[in-house]
């Protein structure tokens, strides 16, 4: 086998890993000219690992899906300290949106992370969509791409990359590409005026990577999703659009692709159809290298030029250039968070209907829902802490779907709910309780339906500063 050719192939693979630390074969892959690897919460995300990945290769592209909101993977125990893209729709200031994204960025380049997954830049034009909802800004063409590009020039402000997703907008599904391969039923027109706007003003503000997103666009191209797309990859995002900077996988593992062909094909495909980096969220030694010698194979085989992976490879190369040019601004930055930030912007992009008041501690309701796969299971809503902190001995109950209201007594209660509008048995659950409850107060930490009784507090995100902001409000 030609080092040079398993070199090229090993530079394009990004895994994640298992573990607190380094494991050996990542160390010796990375020895070998890895080029990226992905952290997630598991990792337990702090500057030694990082430095432990580029003590085998400086050049490492170090990435992570921070989105603030629901989706962090530095803050998962308490929740994140920004309250995400929804909730900074909802405000509508751009100027807000570019200082969230700046402070994010700095979070990471105090990490020596390379990347950041994030923004999306999905419309979520369905609000039944299972797994963007709130991590979307919002519904609307010209709303998300103003945002879209202020988060991008804030993050990369910072001297971090940032990375535009889910191209070519996987807002208009009802399927959770984890789990399924979606399928946007929109005709080309329309997804021009809804779906790219958003991508094309990432792209205008710099965006130095874009991850594709496992969708079948029958307009675009109806026989394979995106990621696997020549049509929508090269022809759609270079060709057309004009973008010339790094584009990743959405993870190979999701069951979007993984239902259609090993790993090694599905990156050999991907690679193809124009993508560069292929992400895999969670890998060992031994599925590594089968898919680096799927590549190196499919190069001798004649299925992939050697030239496209040379060309991936050194758009791989371009972004970790890229960051490393940044360092002086990295360090300008270095400390410089306002935590005040996020709470200004979880405060501001608070709606409420009605007038109620919590003077005595509440029975806090969790009404569970599941969250997509995108959202580490055990982030917390953190509304009972918050209330805790302002009303000691206030209580917690987690109620599981399907399961039966508890009795409320005398004390005034709180339901926490996620994406009403898409869940009518939270709906019915929510009924129930205000009717035995009028003056109960429903928290929506999602995507909210049309209020109907009692006190409703829509924070349009699950984060820390969200549930403190919802908190502060009820107990005003």
């Amino acid at each position: 086998m030609s080092g040079d050719l398993y070199r090229l192939a090993m530079t394009v693979l990004h895994p994640g890993f298992e573990g607190t630390s380094a494991p050996d074969w990542l160390r010796r892959a990375l020895g070998e000219g890895l080029g990226g690897v992905v952290l997630f919460a598991r990792n337990a995300i702090g500057a030694d690992l990082v430095r432990q990945l580029r003590a085998e290769n400086p050049d490492v592209v170090v990435a992570i899906d921070e989105e603030g909101g629901t989706v962090t993977r530095l803050e998962v125990a308490d929740g994140s300290s920004f309250p995400g893209n929804r909730a900074l729709g909802v405000v509508d200031d751009v100027r807000l949106t570019e200082q969230v994204g700046r402070q994010i960025g700095r979070m990471l380049a105090d990490l020596d992370i390379t990347l950041d997954y994030a923004p999306s830049a999905d419309v979520n034009a369905d609000p039944a969509n299972p797994v963007i909802g709130v991590r979307s800004f919002g519904p609307a063409a010209e709303l998300v791409a103003r945002h879209t590009a202020a988060y991008v020039e804030g993050v990369q402000g910072a001297g971090v990359a940032a990375c535009a997703k889910h191209f070519p907008g996987h807002g208009d599904t009802v399927t959770d590409s984890h789990l399924a391969l979606p399928t946007v039923h929109a005709t080309r027109e329309v997804l021009q005026e809804r779906d790219l706007p958003p991508f094309r003003a990432a792209i205008e503000a710099g965006v130095r990577s874009i991850m594709s997103g496992h969708l079948l666009v029958p307009a675009l191209d109806p026989a394979v999703p995106a990621t696997l797309s020549r049509t929508v990859m090269t022809e759609l995002l270079r060709g057309e659009l004009g973008f010339d900077g790094m584009l990743v996988t959405d993870a190979i593992e999701m069951r979007a692709v993984a239902a259609m062909a090993p790993p090694g094909e599905i990156a050999v495909r991907a690679l193809a159809a124009g993508v560069d980096a292929v992400c895999v969220g969670l890998s060992d030694e031994h599925g590594l290298r089968e898919i680096a010698e799927a590549i190196v194979a499919a190069v001798r085989e004649g299925r992939l030029a050697e030239e496209r992976l040379a060309e991936a490879a050194a758009r791989v190369r371009a972004l970790s250039t890229w960051y490393a040019a940044q360092s002086e601004l990295r360090a300008k930055a270095h400390g410089d968070l306002d935590e005040g930030v996020g709470l200004d912007a979880a405060r501001r992009a608070l709606t409420t209907t009605g007038d109620g008041r919590l003077t005595s501690a509440p029975l806090v309701v969790e009404v569970n829902t599941r969250l997509n796969k995108a959202i580490d299971a055990d982030t917390p809503t953190g509304v009972a802490t918050a209330l805790t902190a302002l009303l000691p001995g206030t209580a917690r109950v987690r109620l599981e779907q399907g399961g039966e209201l508890p009795a409320f007594g005398e004390r005034p209660v709180v339901l926490v709910v996620h994406d009403a509008a898409r869940h009518p048995q939270v709906r019915d659950t929510v009924a129930r309780a205000l009717a035995a409850r009028p003056d109960a107060f429903v928290v929506d930490t999602g995507v909210p339906a049309t209020p109907e009784g009692g006190t409703h507090v829509h924070t349009h995100g699950i984060s820390r500063v969200s549930a403190q902001a919802a908190a502060e409000w009820m107990t005003r």
